[in-house]
């Protein structure tokens, strides 16, 4: 993993100081580099890491760096992993022209890897993209919003952490039965993960998470809690329906709704789902031998799991 810090700082390097800085910038801030790690699990399924895997956990990672910048611009965030994000720093042209920069040097890094592995990223790019499009367009009226909701995930979140684990088990001399199941692997443990997160949104106490909680209930933002507590019909869940149906921006009436979310049967149910997940992606398992590689990806979706319980 040191090596992957030490090799994206150099691929971000551009002849204009100003574009390294900001493109360094997020990068710099930190970041759980989740993609890249599971890759190198990943590779561990055949030979081992090698150059290639290194360069595709950089790709990997490179495409999710920038797509964060994208991604700031559009919910008009002022911060990203608790420093200024780039568009609040500069502005939104910069932000995204750097995110530009960072996904044409992701695809730089892709065709050094061959045709396939450039079939793969255009692939995994135009899920991304189509995610966030969906998100941005919300559920027609014959929509099911958490059909809906569920597609964004895995086209935003999924697809990539899908391909992390696919270029690992691949570049690593996998079999074809091992990289086609931690493919899938990849994208259960990458939607899991998403959702642990709208959990940890409702759940979480600031100092635990670095996060306001409830951000996303203010903003309006559609998460598996909110979506399983619009679904019911109770009575004892109207006043949350209520509120989950309008704007949260009085202080108030976001703090009820946090306290009338937090205690309802919803976040139970969104649990039981993202432990469903995971038990499902561990399950795809069973392609691999028994050992020390198949324990820690197990262990790696766990992870995923226990963070929001």
């Amino acid at each position: 993993m040191l090596e992957v810090e030490e090799a994206m700082l150099g691929h971000v390097e551009s002849e204009a100081p100003f574009v390294t800085k900001a493109a360094r910038h997020l990068m710099e801030a930190g970041g759980k580099r989740f993609r890249p790690l599971l890759c190198f699990l990943a590779a561990e399924t055949g030979q081992g890491a090698n150059a290639d895997v290194l360069t595709a956990s950089c790709v990997v990672e490179l495409t999710h760096l920038a797509s964060l910048y994208h991604d700031d611009v559009m919910d008009e965030a002022a911060l990203r992993r608790g420093a200024e994000s780039a568009n609040a720093r500069w502005d939104n042209h910069v932000a995204i022209l750097t995110g530009d920069f960072l996904f044409a040097r992701s695809s730089e890094l892709t065709a050094a890897l061959g045709p396939e592995a450039v079939l793969i990223q255009a692939q995994t790019f135009s899920r991304l993209v189509e995610g966030q499009i969906l998100e941005t367009l919300g559920p027609g009226p014959e929509d099911d919003a958490l059909a809906h909701y569920l597609r964004v995930v895995a086209g935003k979140t999924g697809s990539l952490i899908a391909t992390s684990a696919r270029y690992g088990a691949m570049f690593g001399g996998a079999g074809d039965d091992v990289v086609t199941a931690l493919t899938e692997y990849g994208e259960r443990v990458g939607v899991a993960f998403q959702l642990s997160d709208d959990i940890l949104d409702v759940a979480s106490e600031s100092d635990e998470s670095g996060k306001t909680p409830g951000t996303d209930l203010r903003e309006g933002v559609p998460t598996l809690p909110s979506l399983f507590a619009l679904r019911t019909t109770d009575e004892s869940g109207a006043r949350l329906r209520e509120l989950l149906a309008q704007p949260l921006t009085d202080d108030a009436l976001h703090a009820e709704a946090l306290g009338l979310l937090r205690a309802h049967p919803a976040m139970a149910e969104a649990r039981a789902y993202v432990a469903a997940e995971a038990a499902a992606a561990k399950s795809l398992l069973q392609a691999l031998p028994d050992g020390p590689v198949r324990t820690a990806l197990e262990a790696f979706a766990d992870v995923v799991a226990d963070r929001s319980s």
